[in-house]
């Protein structure tokens, strides 16, 4: 895909979502009911949580204690699941191309000193690196042991875009670590090319072709052909 039509796509995507935050940021984070009390958001993130994580606790910790983990959630939103995840692991580090996203959840894990949240560009986690080198030095490797992304990639609209989040992620991870995500997985939606609501659609050779050229193993695999399909993406050892 040319550079500019990329470039076009991540301006209206941050665009679009900061407007989004300014009218109702819980809404558009879930759609399941126009208000949201604080506790029944961050419950929703709870949700997630034990359906998602807790109950798949064999790939996703592997063995480790969860509060020996560095993990990286990507879409973080108002923080309705970065809520959640920094009451279980050591650490987290969240991404979301929205600044007024990365306001609420940055107010939302007030109190857990083992969360950073950070803007990034929208396609690649630089943001999270420059904390990192500025903390430990320029060259300081950052390395995390799991990353997680729910009703996120479904709303972006390039399958390069997507791509270039899988690749960071690749980079960070430990070898033989999961990322667990869901992309857009209805052959039925026609996104339009700046659609920054309905995501471009995975087929499972999409999504097999994508971890294979990514460097991942996609193990596991749910709920194909629907909006929330989600993928288990294991980290190959890197080439010597």
């Amino acid at each position: 895909m040319a550079v500019w039509r990329i470039t076009r796509q991540i301006r209206r995507m941050r665009r679009d979502w900061d407007q989004r935050a300014r009218e109702n940021a819980r809404y558009y984070v879930v759609t399941g009911q126009d208000r949201w009390s604080d506790e029944e958001f961050y419950e929703s993130g709870h949700v997630t949580l034990e359906e998602d994580i807790l109950n798949d606790l064999a790939n996703v910790c592997q063995g480790m204690d969860p509060k020996d983990m560095r993990v990286l959630e990507i879409g973080c939103g108002a923080g309705r699941v970065t809520r959640a995840l920094a009451g279980f692991f050591g650490q987290v580090y969240a991404v979301d191309i929205s600044r007024r996203m990365v306001r609420q959840a940055r107010r939302a894990v007030e109190g857990f000193p083992n969360v950073r949240v950070f803007r990034n560009n929208g396609m690649d986690l630089g943001a999270m690196r420059e904390h990192w080198w500025n903390r430990f030095g320029l060259g300081a490797k950052l390395q995390v042991d799991f990353a997680f992304s729910c009703m996120v990639f479904q709303h972006i609209p390039s399958h390069a875009i997507i791509e270039s989040y899988v690749r960071e992620i690749y980079r960070l991870l430990r070898p033989g670590a999961l990322f667990k995500f869901q992309v857009q997985g209805s052959s039925l939606v026609e996104p339009e090319p700046d659609d920054t609501w309905v995501g471009v659609p995975f087929s499972e050779r999409d999504a097999r072709e994508m971890a294979e050229r990514c460097g991942f193993e996609l193990r596991y695999q749910r709920d194909a052909g629907s909006q929330y399909y989600w993928l288990w993406y294991f980290k190959k050892p890197e080439p010597r």
